[in-house]
């Protein structure tokens, strides 16, 4: 009887209450933590598997979206849990938040290069300017995007540099990559190529390669000859373009040089190279000139 009474002494101190309500909150905040978490996870598994997803593309972009989602849930989460601990302790929160904006006043000017990085990164992520694995430039930079957040998207060149770029000090983005590609070769032949003739070959290359079986799968649509594109010192530039899937007009565009390559030499078609007419003046032979 005295232990059961000694019992309810202990938990009717005012410290043990209070520690026994801090736990509970800590708990109830870890719990809907845990939940968000999973039903986000959830989400992001079933809207994956959807055929438009799947087909647009935006299967890695719905998953950076997850992060985003937990990041900002966790928080504020996080956040009610520190503010209901600090009031079940009495510990009055309006002067607290009065001196955090104080603080935050004073490192407002430092704050704000963060500030705008933050809300670029989230500008960049709701309009899907580039994704995961897209090949991009960004103010001049290029390569392959490893990582997108809201601070900084990062980036990988040829070399295999990685390349940090603050999203605030992102204003243009070319994506080579975006739904599609465009491999766009110059070939240059010379100037006493029968040009129709040139144009009927690299046609009908590229509709061997449409037929090939590796690259039929890589290549979209027929080859689209542009044309004869410029008269330039030692040749005649033919411009055309081929249709791919995104990231692959690189590849295409190899092979199908390797082959046509081959194919002028079949058909005596001569791939220009510069050339130089020296000029020995009016009655000179070089043959006879003195030594």
């Amino acid at each position: 009887m005295d232990k059961s009474l000694t019992m309810e002494k202990i938990m009717e101190t005012p410290w043990v209450t209070q520690t026994l309500k801090a736990v509970l909150i800590l708990v109830v905040g870890w719990v809907l933590v845990l939940l968000l978490r999973l039903a986000l996870e959830k989400f992001e598994k079933a809207i994956s598997k959807t055929d438009a997803i799947r087909e647009s593309g935006d299967v890695l972009r719905m998953k950076t979206f997850s992060h985003l989602l937990k990041w900002i849930g966790a928080t504020l989460i996080w956040l009610c849990v520190i503010y209901m601990l600090l009031s079940s302790w009495g510990i009055n929160v309006a002067p607290l938040l009065a001196g955090a904006g104080v603080v935050g006043l004073a490192f407002g000017f430092g704050g704000q290069y963060l500030i705008r990085d933050i809300i670029n990164g989230i500008f960049i992520l709701v309009e899907g300017q580039f994704r995961i694995n897209d090949v991009v430039q960004i103010e001049g930079l290029g390569g392959v995007v490893e990582a997108v957040n809201l601070r900084h998207t990062r980036l990988r060149d040829l070399e295999g540099r990685v390349i940090y770029i603050p999203n605030g000090e992102i204003k243009t983005v070319i994506n080579f990559t975006q739904e599609y590609s465009q491999a766009l070769l110059n070939v240059g032949v010379a100037y006493h190529t029968d040009v129709d003739h040139a144009i009927r070959v690299i046609k009908e290359l590229g509709a061997e390669m449409r037929k090939d079986g590796y690259f039929k799968h890589l290549i979209l649509n027929d080859l689209e000859m542009l044309g004869v594109d410029d008269f330039s010192d030692s040749q005649i530039t033919l411009k055309f373009r081929m249709k791919t899937l995104p990231i692959k007009q690189w590849e295409v565009a190899r092979e199908f040089r390797r082959r046509l390559k081959a194919r002028f030499d079949q058909e005596k078609i001569q791939i220009a190279f510069p050339h130089r007419l020296l000029y020995w003046g009016t009655g000179q032979n070089p043959d006879k000139r003195d030594a």
